[in-house]
């Protein structure tokens, strides 16, 4: 096994994946059904011919740059399981600070109503619900394929959550304790230059106009008449926008903070209407 990992992490560097050796390790523990720990004690055992099978394709597959997470095709993610694919973003490290701060602004012990907008994966959602199983939690996304998926997660954690097929707040009814989403936030140009493995992600779920900010600031009109008194919105932007939309969102009569993420980046932006 050792030869057999020896040999993906040459092939990953030669196809120039970014972290061959993590990369490597995680597809061989994939192909031999092994943990960690029982890679490390069987070390010196050899592949037999139907896994060494398996691990072909699957270097194969990350040599074009499919997406890690693909390949494993499950996450452990704040606190749930995800089954990730091609229908939905997948869920980056960073946003799990989104969900600290969305659970963090949940008032105790009130069944709090709380809306996740373009719910991907349903990881916020899901997320929140496994936290705060007395929230009442609504998930949506114009996707039907990511709203699949988003469902799928739910069964997979046995958490329930009411997922609505819409674009941003239209058609919702009531009045929202928190409002938060990880909308697309990248700059259009941005899609030039995108690693290969974001060019996997959807689109849909990636750039949103010349700054970035075109679904943010439509997600925040709708979000005024939906909020219930001093609830908040809270969404992940990029750090190069973020600190601009909280300023915008201050003119409009806002009040607005920006967060960091857990490298110091302005990432964040947490308002309310007073």
């Amino acid at each position: 096994m050792r030869a057999a990992l020896r040999a993906a992490v040459i092939t990953l560097r030669n196809a120039g994946v970014p972290s061959p050796e993590v990369d490597a390790r995680a597809l061989l523990e994939r192909a031999l059904g092994l943990s960690p720990a029982a890679l490390l004690l069987r070390g010196a055992e050899t592949v037999d011919p139907r896994q060494a099978g398996l691990l072909e394709g699957l270097l194969s597959r990350r040599a074009a740059r499919e997406p890690l997470q693909y390949l494993l095709g499950e996450l452990e993610w704040g606190g749930v399981r995800l089954r990730v694919d091609a229908r939905a973003l997948v869920p980056r490290p960073e946003t799990e600070w989104l969900l600290h701060l969305a659970l963090q602004g949940l008032a105790p012990g009130a069944a709090p109503r709380v809306l996740d907008v373009g719910t991907g994966t349903g990881a916020l959602a899901l997320g929140v619900k496994a936290a705060r199983p007395d929230a009442r939690v609504t998930a949506t996304d114009l996707s039907p394929q990511a709203l699949a998926l988003a469902r799928e997660n739910a069964a997979l954690n046995g958490l329930e959550v009411a997922f609505v097929h819409t674009d941003l707040l239209s058609g919702l009814d009531g009045h929202f304790d928190l409002i938060l989403s990880n909308p697309p936030y990248l700059p259009d140009h941005d899609r030039d230059g995108a690693q290969p493995e974001v060019r996997h992600d959807p689109d849909m779920a990636l750039y949103a106009g010349p700054d970035g900010l075109e679904v943010a600031r439509a997600l925040a009109a709708q979000a005024r008449s939906a909020l219930a008194p001093g609830g908040p919105l809270l969404l992940e932007l990029d750090p190069r926008n973020a600190a601009l939309f909280a300023a915008e969102l201050r003119a409009a009569g806002w009040q607005a903070t920006v967060h960091p993420d857990l490298s110091g980046r302005e990432r964040f932006v947490q308002a309310d209407l007073g």
